[in-house]
């Protein structure tokens, strides 16, 4: 009976033709017990974990002054006021989950905290959230560092679907090498980023306080025609709230640090800790700063600015583009087309484009754990060649991708999705902290650390109210600008993880081990061995050999009858050699081979169904992909169909050829290398298959 092991000799032609452009690409593969130098110091993981955060100040003082736009330039005067709602929110909320990485530091975050005190369902809705940002992190962050970049390189804003995907293929590969080696490469340009708009900030306050300079945007002469004139009463509020909810961009990523502990050197709390106060007190003043500046040099944005923005009477019309705020306020301050601008625009387009990388490291990260829960697909559980959540990695991507070609990598569309998810995570992880903390101090009866709780309490309890209200104002006012789609992906990430776990749990029922004994742990009556047979030769002659080692109870040779002269001429030579086995032909009037055989182990079953059947299959084994075409794949068909019969046990035996040589001489050169698709995870590498084949 012909046919090889193909999807495994397969699987050697692909490593072979693929394995140089992926080390090239990722790197040598790193053992597992190199994974405690992957971890972060405090000066690597700022710009790793909080990448976004630092650089949602590029676009979030945008968007609230888009917003505002709505009724003219005379609301731009309330600008400051919303900055300073945004800055007690970011405080509270880096001052809530200081107090959640210290009380969990395993790494679950959010879901962990909602997961432990609120119950499963709440923590899947912080984990569907939590996905859903990430992935939008992904998509809003490039989108935007991709509009910064044209302000300067007019060719990226004609092509920027096109660029933006080119960076998310960029940025996976990067981190497909590690969090470690990714990190260093990614912190050069966040550092140049926070240092150039604290020059920027530093240098305008000297103009403007000082020197008594007159720093004006470029868009300053222009003119904003307001969609409603003279907005008061309730739609006013309507409309502050609605550029607060924009402005709360600002925090997107926070809760990354969280999810992040783990990956920070001892200790790793207190590490956490510091991290998320220094990136607090940096985005904070940033986003404060930007905001005092685009109100000092006058800068104007308008939602649809072809028709809104007017000049000298007459409205710019659909060839201009609007650059960012930042970018007008640097050519405020430092000059259009000098050295410091130019370093601003370049470390502000790269930054936006690092900030997804807090979104690489929390999705895949949070993903492991999902797995590990049974949520989502095992394989996000395991660690690629460079200890990263490699299968995580690139489904953010995808998914990232996917997102940026829909919206056309529009950074105004995508930010109406956004916040969303990241403020019902934060809402849920602190009502859960503060259940943690009411259990904790029904026991504890030291004063001290009860003085320590309650403070706790109060800091989680604050931010779990304030986050609560803002999420109810995100909802309200960006719901029909497209919150929906957000929700409509919890929705959809539930449902999915939901399903998972249901399948994962009946399956773990099903084959779970009984106390008592049972039909599995039985002995079978008598085993009754088939050996399947094509013609007489060589691979027969082997399989032949096998079965009458295993000593079964019975043992047959059995053939299909395909074609009668054939069939004749086995028979006959059969006799010739005087072999021992009784061969038994079945009749196949329509030529088919899988089905009369399939039939006929089925019968002996039923016959007797305390016995087990065990079908013995000789095999070709061949060394080139393209001798599996000339060899007959009936085996694995047979192989395919036999796996879903009860008490039918398969066995192969293989016969290699001479080509065979080129497919062994290639896996010694591969042993160095770890196989494709294996699963590693802790301390050892360990490679199982549970199946009944024997591989010589």
């Amino acid at each position: 009976m012909g046919g090889p092991a193909f999807e495994r000799l397969r699987s050697s032609v692909v490593s072979k033709l693929t394995d140089v452009p992926k080390r090239i690409l990722i790197g040598r593969a790193l053992r597992s017990d190199r994974l405690g130098e992957t971890l972060l110091p405090k000066r690597i993981a700022l710009p790793v974990f909080a990448s976004d955060p630092l650089s949602s100040v590029a676009y979030a003082p945008g968007e609230v002054l888009l917003v505002l736009s709505i009724a003219g330039v005379t609301a731009y005067h309330f600008s400051p006021w919303i900055a300073v709602a945004v800055v007690v929110l970011m405080f509270t909320v880096v001052a809530s989950y200081r107090q959640n990485v210290h009380a969990y530091p395993s790494g679950g975050g959010d879901y962990e905290v909602a997961n432990t005190n609120l119950g499963p369902k709440a923590g899947l809705t912080v984990a569907s959230a939590l996905l859903v940002d990430y992935v939008l992190t992904v998509a809003v962050s490039i989108s935007s560092g991709i509009e910064n970049l044209g302000s300067a390189v007019p060719f990226v804003v004609e092509h920027k679907v096109a660029c933006a995907i080119g960076v998310i293929v960029l940025l996976t590969l990067m981190n497909l090498r590690g969090v470690r080696e990714s990190g260093t490469l990614f912190a050069i340009p966040t550092y140049v980023f926070v240092a150039g708009v604290f020059t920027m900030l530093a240098w305008g306050a000297f103009r403007a306080l000082v020197l008594d300079d007159t720093m004006r945007a470029p868009t300053a002469d222009y003119v904003i025609k307001p969609e409603h004139q003279g907005l008061a009463g309730f739609a006013l509020v309507f409309l502050l709230l609605r550029a607060f909810s924009s402005g709360c961009a600002a925090l997107t990523g926070v809760e990354a640090i969280s999810n992040g502990v783990p990956a920070f050197r001892k200790p790793k709390s207190k590490n956490a800790a510091t991290t998320l106060a220094m990136m607090g007190l940096l985005a904070v003043t940033m986003f404060c700063g930007i905001i005092a500046l685009a109100a000092a040099t006058d800068v104007r944005m308008a939602e649809d600015p072809a028709k809104d923005l007017v000049h000298n009477g007459v409205p710019l019309g659909p060839d201009y583009v609007q650059n960012p705020v930042i970018s007008q306020v640097a050519e405020a301050v430092f000059g259009a087309g000098s050295f410091l601008f130019i370093v601003l625009a370049a470390a502000t387009a790269l930054v936006l484009f690092l900030a997804a990388n807090t979104a690489y490291n929390g999705f895949p990260l949070l993903g492991s754990i999902l797995a590990q829960d049974r949520y989502l697909p095992r394989q996000l559980h395991t660690r690629g060649d460079r200890l990263a959540f490699s299968n995580g990695i690139v489904l953010l991507a995808g998914a990232a991708a996917l997102l940026v070609g829909i919206y056309g990598a529009d950074s105004t569309r995508l930010i109406q999705l956004y916040i969303v998810g990241v403020f019902v995570s934060f809402t849920l992880s602190q009502t859960g902290m503060v259940r943690h903390w009411n259990r904790h101090l029904a026991t504890e009866k030291d004063q001290a650390k009860r003085r320590h709780m309650v403070r706790s309490r109060a800091i989680n309890a604050f931010g779990a109210f304030f986050t609560g209200l803002v999420l109810v104002v995100v909802l309200v006012t960006k719901f029909t600008h497209g919150a929906w789609v957000a929700l409509l992906g919890m929705v959809i990430f539930f449902a999915t993880m939901t399903a998972i776990r249901k399948h994962y749990d009946r399956v773990a029922a099903e084959i779970a081990a009984p106390e008592g004994p049972s039909d599995d742990s039985v002995r079978p009556s008598r085993v009754h061995s088939v050996v399947l047979i094509s013609k007489i030769h060589r691979p027969t002659l082997r399989a032949l050999a096998y079965a009458k080692l295993m000593r079964s109870d019975t043992l047959e040779a059995l053939s299909v009858n395909v074609d009668p002269a054939e069939t004749k001429a086995l028979q006959e030579e059969w006799n010739r050699r005087g072999i021992d086995v009784p061969l038994k032909v079945l009749d196949s009037p329509y030529r088919e081979i899988t089905r009369p055989i399939i039939e006929y182990v089925k019968s002996l079953r039923k016959e007797s169904p305390r016995d087990a059947v065990s079908v013995i299959i000789p095999e070709y084994v061949v060394g080139h992909w393209y001798e599996h075409l000339l060899h007959n794949q009936s085996a694995l068909r047979l192989k395919g169909r036999l796996l879903f019969t009860p008490g039918i046990m398969v066995t192969s035996v293989p016969y290699q050829l001479q080509s065979s040589e080129a497919a062994k001489r290639r896996a010694r050169r591969q042993q160095e290398w770890n196989a494709p698709g294996s699963v590693r995870r802790g301390p050892a590498q360990v490679r199982s298959k549970e199946n009944t084949d024997h591989k010589a």
